[in-house]
């Protein structure tokens, strides 16, 4: 869309103004007038002029004293002033450059010299406006607290301001152009989903018209520090740079990352901890009081003793309960030991009433602990073995569950099942944060829901990874989570601290 220029004309005489109307009608400006100083000082309060075209010799106030005081105006200070003046002698000129004329025209004028002195002045007064802008833009992402980069086709990084240095642990000073994002990024974090990087730097879709998938960037949780989460979002810049230059967005979003899976953890915890002892202690205290008349006295006490078991196991749950908020974290908080898994995974099963439960465990790997707290390994199974009942079509499955060792140092933790296979874009969106896709709860295609990305999210921040695929040549759904193991020594030395 093209730009209209205003011009303000300022001259006594209505025949030199009459003129000048004339002339630069036909260039497409707006056009506005005043016939003497004092009205052209009013005029400038209601617009804000491209340009003021000011003739020097006007009665009461000349166009010196004119132009001084549009200079002492901050609002129209580097507003572009041309002075159009009978006078030629050198002390006239630089009377008007003392008070801040742009530029000069003699009368009588030559008419393709004026409409040239104009177009100078208000393209150059355009670049001006805006590099005044770009400044402010360059000001406002320096001091952003979000990372912004500058990338080109050849994924060559040609800017970045100082959070996204900080991000990329590249210093102040360091040169830019010869770093390639999609390498440097690989230095410190661990990319997720692998899926929605496959297609850097291409909208991670899964076909044309689907939402683009978050990409993230995670750096894995140490003895000393917390996971730190990275969403990457790539916005494409005005279609001009034939180098087809991208923006990288770096959002900080560790923060609702740990939140979304705290409140999903202990969601998790408040349903399967509370329900089992507070029925046991409900069911006996009924029955007291709907047959106390007909009980002996060992009776009463045998229910009695019940609801007294049922309460201190109800108590025991809730101190589990703030033990786990006021935990520091559901990863390293306390590496778990493998040889108490089967007894956990037998304690999950009853609780959701799986009846066949195989449990495979290479005995290599009964001495080892992995980079997850037992908390976070009950969840991680009790999410899994809850989707395996919940997409069973008649909630009863078959379920085997494989600790064996895998190259580098990590364990797989395989789960299969015998229910329904799933189509392969509910596998490829199964560990997606924040994907939801239960019919049920969103009006969306059948999928996983929340809970497993919740467990992609713990995974991811140790370094394992997450696979799905479906059982074959029976239906079913196989899970395998790779965890890192932590050694001896580790264990050692956390526990130390």
């Amino acid at each position: 869309m093209k730009q209209i220029n205003t011009i303000l004309i300022v001259d006594d005489e209505p025949g030199a103004r009459n003129i000048l109307e004339a002339l630069l009608l036909r260039e497409g400006h707006h056009l506005e007038f005043a016939s003497c100083g004092k009205d052209a000082l009013e005029r400038v309060q209601n617009i804000t002029p491209s340009l003021v075209l000011l003739d020097v010799m006007m009665p009461e106030m000349d166009g010196f004293e004119v132009c001084r005081r549009l200079r002492a105006t901050p609002t129209l200070a580097e507003v572009p002033i041309i002075m159009i003046t009978a006078l030629d002698d050198r002390e006239s000129r630089l009377e008007g450059i003392r008070a801040g004329a742009d530029d000069f025209l003699s009368k009588p004028f030559d008419r393709e010299e004026l409409r040239a002195r104009i177009r100078t002045i208000l393209r150059l007064n355009r670049y001006r406006r805006l590099h005044a802008e770009r400044a402010k833009f360059e000001w406002v992402i320096q001091h952003a607290k979000d990372g912004y980069l500058m990338i080109n086709q050849h994924d060559n990084i040609l800017y970045a301001n100082s959070h996204a240095r900080l991000f990329l642990n590249l210093s102040p000073e360091q040169e830019l152009s010869t770093l390639k994002f999609f390498d440097l990024i690989g230095q410190t974090y661990q990319l997720e989903p692998q899926e929605a990087w496959a297609s850097w730097p291409k909208p991670a879709n899964d076909s044309p018209g689907s939402p683009q998938r978050a990409r993230y960037l995670v750096r894995q949780e140490t003895m000393t520090s917390e996971a730190f989460w990275l969403q990457v979002d790539v916005l494409d810049l005005p279609s001009a740079s034939s180098d087809e230059e991208k923006m990288i967005h770096l959002s900080d979003v560790t923060a609702s990352m740990k939140a979304q899976r705290n409140r999903w953890g202990f969601h998790t915890i408040i349903c399967h901890k509370l329900r089992t002892p507070l029925v046991g202690m409900l069911g006996s205290l009924e029955f007291l009081v709907q047959q106390v008349e007909n009980l002996s006295t060992s009776e009463i006490f045998e229910f009695a003793q019940m609801s007294l078991t049922s309460v201190r196991r109800l108590h025991g749950e809730i101190e589990d309960i703030l033990q786990y908020l006021n935990a520091p974290s559901l990863v390293h908080s306390e590496p778990f030991f493998l040889a108490e898994l089967p007894s956990l995974l037998r304690e999950i099963a009853q609780n959701l009433a799986i009846k066949t439960l195989e449990i495979a465990m290479n005995d290599t790997v009964k001495e080892n602990w992995i980079a997850l707290s037992e908390r976070a390994v009950e969840l991680v199974f009790w999410e899994v073995l809850e989707n395996s009942v919940k997409f069973h079509p008649i909630h009863a499955p078959k379920i085997r569950i494989e600790i064996e060792p895998e190259k580098g140092q990590r364990i797989c933790l395989r789960v299969s099942d015998d229910g329904m296979s799933l189509s392969p874009r509910q596998l490829s969106l199964m560990w997606q944060p924040y994907y939801q896709g239960e019919k049920y709860l969103t009006g969306e295609e059948e999928g996983m829901g929340l809970g497993l990305t919740m467990v992609a999210t713990m995974l991811w921040e140790v370094g394992g990874i997450c696979r799905s695929y479906n059982r074959t040549p029976a239906p079913g759904v196989v899970i395998e989570l790779s965890v890192p193991l932590i050694t001896v020594e580790e264990v050692r030395g956390q526990r130390l601290e």
